[in-house]
């Protein structure tokens, strides 16, 4: 039976959500790092006032819905942002720069398991880990800092499409190889080789059936107009689960299929607050069920991880420069705007705690996501005078000015 306090205790958590906002939007700053830290702070040593339990005991099971919740949203939203028509277009910046991204970053992972002396399991998690760049702190550093129409931003997407795509396989693999507890190769294998079916499956016949979802969503009201898109959501989401693809991923090919909808602009709409609220959710959640004191041993891993990143990000942000054509400073925007690491690093940590897979795997990534969140944007904001600082300012070429003796000769 549900306690009279349980929707004063969800009360008070999305009150506490809402104040972190409010203040990192003061700072002009990520939320992500602020929504964790309250949630760090308050999950497991905070005091009980009269009947109100900090701790958020009973609401716990809620709020961590309303996290898994936030993964879907936020997932489909992605979606919905990176239309399958996009992808295609983007094929250049996206296969040479996103390559080297991906691989860099990768190996950084597999080095970093190496050095840790982790198992398979938990190194390719790590690998995942440290190759998730944060969409969601990528686009709002981006816009902070209006540098959305700047040569290197179509760059950076083009980058982070390619990563959200490797992504989605890659947790299709963990989903295989960690969530159905089978040791074997061939299982493994095959359970992959169905969620990659089943990804290209749904694209290629989920393209075909947007002209009839949009007569379904013809002339329909709000209230029916978002009960048909959030049941296509949740229903390909439950699915994908079911043949142990990860839900995370039926919501983002969801997003993918429906991103080709006339009626796009209205879903994005409609989807956005929810995808704000319970995206906010989902840290506050994950925050919850971190206790700050076993941290310690994963400090000095999670800084040296990120350290790597940033090198392995600025030197792939340096070949994609070259092949798109910028200028050599480029290669910092680029490189510090992905070392932002957020919502895929901790879906994966989540993976390996549903695996049952070692518990410094859930305190490296909390130190390594709160490392980045906070120092990615600070880079990049300071990305040009750090350029400068390195390598001096680049020479502009100056236009000799023309004297009136020259003017009239000319016209002579």
């Amino acid at each position: 039976m549900l306690s009279h306090t349980l929707i004063l205790e969800i009360g008070i958590a999305v009150g506490l959500v809402a104040a972190v906002g409010l203040i990192s939007n003061r700072l002009r700053f990520s939320v992500i790092p602020f929504f964790i830290l309250i949630g760090m702070v308050l999950g497991q040593h905070a005091p009980k006032i009269g009947n109100i339990d900090l701790a958020f005991t009973e609401s716990k099971p809620f709020i961590d819905f309303m996290g898994r919740l936030g993964v879907l949203y936020l997932l489909f939203y992605l979606g919905l942002e990176f239309s399958v028509g996009r992808l295609i277009k983007s094929g250049k910046s996206i296969l040479t720069g996103g390559t080297f991204y991906v691989v860099l970053n990768f190996c950084s992972g597999l080095l970093m398991g190496w050095l840790m002396d982790l198992p398979f399991k938990e190194t390719m998690v790590l690998c995942g880990i440290m190759t998730s760049s944060s969409t969601a702190i990528v686009a709002k550093v981006l816009t902070d800092l209006k540098r959305t129409a700047n040569p290197e931003t179509e760059v950076i997407m083009g980058m982070i499409m390619f990563d959200d795509l490797f992504i989605a396989m890659h947790i299709s693999f963990l989903s295989g190889l960690i969530l159905t507890g089978s040791s074997s190769f061939w299982t493994v294998a095959g359970t992959s080789l169905l969620a990659l079916g089943f990804i290209l499956a749904f694209l290629i016949l989920g393209r075909r059936l947007v002209p009839a979802i949009d007569k379904v969503l013809q002339d329909k009201s709000s209230e029916l107009f978002i009960l048909v898109i959030f049941a296509l959501l949740f229903i390909v989401a439950g699915f994908s689960e079911t043949i142990h693809v990860a839900e995370a991923i039926g919501a983002l090919m969801a997003g993918l299929v429906l991103a080709d909808s006339q009626y796009i602009k209205r879903i994005e709409q409609l989807v956005l607050p929810f995808k704000d609220f319970f995206g906010a959710m989902f840290f506050f959640s994950f925050g919850l069920s971190i206790d700050p004191m076993t941290l310690g041993g994963a400090v000095s891993w999670a800084a040296i991880a990120a350290v790597v990143t940033v090198a392995g990000n600025v030197a792939s942000g340096y070949f994609a420069s070259r092949f798109a054509g910028l200028k050599k400073r480029n290669s910092v925007d680029i490189g510090f705007t992905l070392a932002a690491r957020g919502e895929f690093s901790i879906i994966m940590a989540n993976i390996g705690k549903a695996g049952k897979l070692l518990p410094v795997i859930q305190s490296f990534v909390v130190v390594y996501v709160l490392i980045l969140s906070i120092v990615a944007p600070l880079l990049t904001k300071e990305s040009r005078k750090i350029w400068n600082a390195l390598f001096g300012k680049d020479k502009v070429e100056k236009k000799p000015v023309k004297t009136l003796s020259d003017l009239e000769n000319r016209q002579g």
